[in-house]
């Protein structure tokens, strides 16, 4: 059964020596990442599972122990999930599941084994939602790390340029997060979180069917878009 929840934003920005010079323009978001991890300790889990969007070489379970680096934005920095388990882990950490191994290795994660997964943007809300049903399960305590970013097009010089559509998506994404609207989460537009590039929509969806039930309350701890792709961060207890 699903315990709590974090939902962070998963820019490689976050990652101080990848932002370099702007790195302070992401502190507030880095202390909301941290306080979001702080209610997944408090809730004592089982089993923590890691959820992220990737491209296809990343789609899968990575197992604890998996690596990331951040070599391909310009800098040396390599991080691990979890605990080095001392078994081989194959393949490499999508992005999404590297900043996540970040902000735990940050927190100092001890309290439960770990597990990622890499979603695709293409996955149907209804399979992303037998997804997170089936995480809760695995376990009596499952918590879950959920990461994603909002629409990237709330500005002209944003990723996907200005769309005025951008605002008012994240706005009820945001919404949603932090009252840990269940349903709200599991009717999101697919298609419009395509064209808006909001690479959380099916991290989200899938948080939505691991909370099915659970009867979890959300709090919004962050939410701003600074270049101009939306970054929200949340906690369900």
């Amino acid at each position: 059964m699903l315990v709590a929840a974090a939902v962070c934003p998963c820019p490689p920005l976050l990652v101080p020596e990848v932002a370099a010079g702007a790195a302070p323009e992401l502190d507030a978001a880095r202390a909301a990442c941290t306080d979001a991890l702080g209610v997944l300790a408090a809730a004592r889990p089982d089993r923590l599972v890691v959820v992220g969007p990737a491209e296809p070489s990343g789609r899968g379970v990575h197992a604890e122990g998996a690596r990331g680096s951040f070599r391909g934005f310009g800098v040396d920095v390599d991080v691990r999930l979890g605990r080095d388990t001392g078994a081989p882990a194959p393949g490499t950490l999508p992005p999404s599941l590297a900043v996540a191994a970040w902000l735990l290795e940050r927190t100092a994660w001890s309290y439960a084994p770990i597990e990622g997964l890499g979603v695709g943007e293409p996955l149907a809300a209804e399979r992303c939602i037998e997804v997170g049903r089936d995480i809760a399960a695995r376990a009596e305590r499952v918590a879950l790390l959920v990461m994603g970013d909002a629409s990237a097009c709330r500005t002209l010089k944003a990723p996907g340029y200005l769309d005025e559509r951008a605002a008012p998506f994240d706005a009820e994404v945001a919404r949603a997060l932090g009252a840990a609207d269940v349903a709200a989460l599991e009717a999101l537009d697919t298609e419009l979180a395509y064209e808006l590039k909001a690479s959380g929509r099916a991290p989200w969806q899938v948080l939505a069917g691991a909370a099915e039930g659970a009867g979890l309350g959300g709090e919004l701890l962050y939410e701003d878009a600074p270049y101009g792709v939306g970054y929200v961060v949340a906690a369900w207890s």
